[in-house]
């Protein structure tokens, strides 16, 4: 844990500092320029540092071992973390599409081209910063760095998309093609598109993962495969699986000949959680309910039945 927390806070620090510079300079350079689009992209990065230090105050917490108030540890802070930058980023898509519209009832001009410039050096710098985001949030398993690294994905699209208004509204203005001044404002629009379409997956994952919808049910099988593995199960009655913030919670109910005396069923048990956690390294706990199997039952041939 003590690693991991280390390396998330490290890939948020790191979010933090790029970010306050680019916040700096697409906000001063987007006003300065005249470029709503590019602006709107500074807004985006500021939303990205408050992202970034809500993480920071979270990670500590994510990361606490479970205690006698918290038996299932403290691993879906981070999914609270990722809704509250999930709707951070809702409200910075509302602001940006009312700026962007508002736009079209004032008195227009071109933007400078040094806005465009700080959009491709912006779009430069997050693809590096994704990339490092998300193969961290893969490697660690990290809800929250993830959340990081979504936050960069939707500033890459965004500032190819500031970049743009502001070229072709420059054009516009040159070319004498008034209708082309407005593709910074267009732009800007399309901006708050992309970062409502992160905010609402982001809000979406973390709902499902707070109401405790099952894991995939390829990763399901997956489970179901080596659990029955083991001989001694007669029969696999339930397996059920949720995610916890970085970690997994595995509920099994199996049955096994009634005549086992208890250490047998609690060494079986013991190997069953084993062999899910050598595979599986993100599993936390497997919780494993025993049932007796009786020959006049239902028979060897239920084993391997779909779980109820």
């Amino acid at each position: 844990m003590g690693a991991r927390e280390s390396i998330a806070k490290k890939v948020a620090w790191i979010s933090v500092w790029s970010n306050i510079v680019l916040t700096l300079g697409k906000i001063f350079i987007g006003w300065y320029g005249k470029s709503d689009a590019v602006f709107a992209d500074g807004i985006h990065s500021a939303a990205d540092v408050f992202a970034s230090i809500i993480v920071l105050l979270v990670i500590k917490l994510a990361n606490k071992p479970a205690d006698e108030d918290h038996p299932y540890g403290h691993g879906k802070a981070e999914i609270i973390v990722s809704g509250v930058v999930g709707m951070v980023l809702l409200l910075v898509s509302a602001y940006v599409v009312y700026e962007g519209i508002s736009g079209f009832f004032h008195p227009i001009e071109a933007p400078s081209l040094m806005a465009m410039w700080v959009a491709i050096i912006s779009y430069g710098a997050k693809v590096v910063l994704y990339r490092y985001s998300l193969g961290v949030a893969t490697q660690h398993k990290s809800k929250a760095i993830e959340a990081i690294a979504f936050d960069h994905k939707a500033d890459i699209v965004a500032s190819i998309a500031a970049a743009a208004g502001v070229l072709l509204s420059v054009a516009g203005d040159r070319l004498g093609l008034g209708f082309l001044l407005y593709s910074d404002k267009v732009a800007s629009i399309f901006v708050a598109y992309l970062i409502f379409k992160i905010s609402r997956e982001m809000l979406t994952e973390a709902f499902h993962i707070l109401i405790e919808r099952s894991v995939d049910p390829e990763l399901l099988q997956d489970y179901i495969t080596i659990i029955s593995e083991f001989q001694d199960i007669r029969r696999i009655d339930r397996v059920r699986a949720r995610e916890h913030g970085h970690y997994i919670l595995v509920d099994i109910r199996i049955s096994i000949d009634h005549f086992k005396t208890i250490k047998e069923g609690h060494d079986l048990s013991k190997e069953i959680k084993g062999a899910l956690i050598k595979k599986y390294d993100n599993i936390q706990e497997v919780m494993i309910h025993l049932n007796p199997y009786f020959p006049e039952g239902e028979g060897i041939k239920d084993k391997f039945r779909a779980p109820q």
